[in-house]
């Protein structure tokens, strides 16, 4: 269950009738909706705009550019955070923001059931 936070990385460019391909290098896993939990106390405020379309059903793709508005995202969660597991929860997705940020060849999923 929940949502989990993929990090990918690019091991072949696309071509014109192929998509590029990735594998997985770093999960953050979600068992007990921890971040559907935060999300919900936040969302619709305006407070967590890239967030706020993470889909407990689907996929949501944040590629390298849009590093800095994830990790004002996840400030704006560690504000509203009221236990311990939901602040470790985020400084892990974090972490794996910043690792994401050091290479253009990566990106992260957030992948829900």
């Amino acid at each position: 269950m929940g949502v989990d936070a993929v990090l990918y990385r690019q091991i072949s460019a696309g071509s014109s009738r192929r998509r590029p391909a990735y594998v997985s290098i770093e999960v953050v896993a979600d068992p007990q909706d921890v971040l559907l939990g935060l999300l919900t106390r936040v969302r619709g405020g305006g407070r967590t705009p890239l967030l706020d379309r993470v889909d407990p059903l689907g996929e949501l793709t944040v590629d390298t550019d849009r590093m800095s508005q994830l990790l004002a995202d996840l400030r704006c969660l560690a504000e509203v955070a009221r236990a311990p597991a939901e602040a470790d929860h985020i400084r892990r997705l974090a972490r794996l923001a910043r690792r994401c940020a050091e290479r253009r060849d990566t990106e992260i999923r957030f992948e829900g059931d």
